[in-house]
Formats: C-alpha cells, structure tokens, sequence
C-alpha cells in the first residue's frame, strides 16, 4: 500500500520519504523535517499512535501536521488520534486512493495558505 501511495504521490509532484516502521519513520522525521507525514497505526517496532505522541511532544517536530491512513475503523482509535494532534484519520478501505490523494492536497493547502503573510485563510464565496 506505501508502494501504491508513493507513486500516486510522486505522479502528483510531491517528494516522499517512506519508512518501514515507527521508529525508522520518527528517525527520518527529525532529519528530513517533512511538510507532512502519513502514518499507520499498525506499523512494526512502534505504532502510529506512538509516532504521533512522539511527533507532537519534540518542540521541532510538533508543528508538521500528521494524517492517519490507516484500515482501522476503530472510533477509539480515531479519538486518540485527534486528541494526540493528528490533523485527519484517514480510514483507507473507505476511499480510493486518488480521493486520499485529494484530501491530503487541500490538507497541504491550508497549511501553505497559512503560512503566507496577509493570504486570507476562508475561502472566498
């Protein structure tokens, strides 16, 4: 599934990092200090949930928003999430992966359209 995602992303233009477990993923965080980062809750050596934790408690790292795109559908586990700081969870088996692919877009979107001085952050109607 990260092959699947990684390509789409790519097509897209963006650059990707993947990591092959938690703490691979934690590790890679700190030195490439990416714009985003998609985590699975079910990861070997340390979960998702524990890389969010991890993410959101180091002063450099707290800021870069992180999506959950994971298969589990649990509703504790998505409230964990959230309450960790996780900007979206993400239940894979629920959309195609160009809809995730959009949703992770307008994520980014508002995240740069913040960040631009004097750039409205509502949308116009």
């Amino acid at each position: 599934m990260s092959r699947l995602y990684d390509k789409i992303f790519r097509f897209e233009g963006y650059e990707v990092v993947l990591a092959g477990d938690g703490a691979e993923g934690l590790e890679k965080a700190k030195t490439d200090k990416p714009t985003l980062v998609l985590l699975d809750v079910m990861m070997p050596k340390m979960n998702g949930l524990e890389v969010l934790e991890k993410l959101k408690s180091d002063e450099a790292l707290k800021a870069i928003p992180v999506v959950m795109l994971t298969n589990l559908a649990g509703q504790s586990d998505a409230e964990k999430a959230l309450s960790l700081g996780a900007v979206k969870y993400i239940v894979k088996s629920e959309y195609e992966p160009k809809q995730v692919t959009n949703m992770i877009k307008e994520i980014l979107a508002g995240y740069t359209r913040d960040a631009i001085p004097g750039t409205p952050t509502t949308p116009a109607k």
